[in-house]
């Protein structure tokens, strides 16, 4: 489900959003969270801990914390996701894009500036949801990788490196059980050895033991698993084909 984040320090002006968020929910029947947060150290504090946002709706002027400072923070763990600028000065709009914001809106926030602005942004959203992603969290911050550009996985230790099309490698610590479980769902991903999971939309060739990928990389096949590999893949090709 979308997850929203809301800051403003202004109470009186948090509150009217949050009565237009809920306006706007239930007029296009969509279905989605979010969380107030009266300060900026308060919406850090949980990113910090984890919590993951698609969308960030930040007051700008704030005292000691600003919404730049905040949307600066939040870039260092979530690159992608659409920051909008809620703000009573318009002096702050060159700055807002240095962090990628996506729209900057005026208060005071009326009801046909926050429905149209929401209709684009998740439109938008929708959109760009057609490329399929996972959500990881590394040492870094919090990363999306496409499937389109992930080539290959591996476990070693208590580590999973996602190897990318970029030549780009995210370590991350979590259980291999599970980052199978999330991929495996992708008609693309098969597991040709305990610990490897591949992207067939970069394989080169399949022998009895390895398969070389189109980034020169190998990945071992199992002992008596290279027939079955190779016969998920030709049905992969084919199906890409019809």
């Amino acid at each position: 489900m979308l997850q929203i984040a809301l800051c403003d320090d202004n109470i009186d002006e948090l509150s009217n959003i949050v009565q237009l968020i809920n306006l706007y929910k239930a007029s296009k029947n969509i279905n989605f969270d979010y969380a107030v947060f009266p300060n900026g150290f308060e919406l850090i504090s949980a990113l910090e801990k984890g919590k993951q946002f698609n969308i960030y709706c930040l007051d700008i002027i704030m005292p000691g914390f600003t919404g730049i400072d905040v949307a600066r923070e939040i870039r260092s763990f979530d690159k992608t996701a659409p920051i909008l600028f809620f703000t009573s000065s318009p002096e702050f709009a060159l700055e807002s894009y240095s962090v990628r914001a996506i729209n900057y809106v005026l208060k005071p926030i009326s009801k046909e500036k926050l429905f149209f602005t929401f209709d684009e942004m998740l439109e938008m959203i929708k959109s760009e949801e057609k490329e399929t992603a996972i959500i990881v969290k590394s040492n870094a911050g919090i990363h999306k990788i496409l499937i389109s550009n992930l080539v290959f996985a591996e476990v070693i230790g208590r580590n999973v490196l996602y190897h990318l099309r970029s030549g780009k490698v995210i370590e991350c610590t979590e259980s291999f059980s599970s980052v199978c479980n999330n991929l495996l769902k992708y008609e693309c991903i098969i597991k040709p050895h305990r610990s490897y999971l591949v992207n067939m939309q970069y394989v080169d060739t399949i022998e009895s033991h390895q398969i070389t990928l189109q980034t020169l990389s190998s990945v071992p096949v199992a002992q008596g698993k290279a027939k079955d590999i190779k016969l998920q893949y030709l049905n992969y090709q084919m199906d890409g084909e019809k």
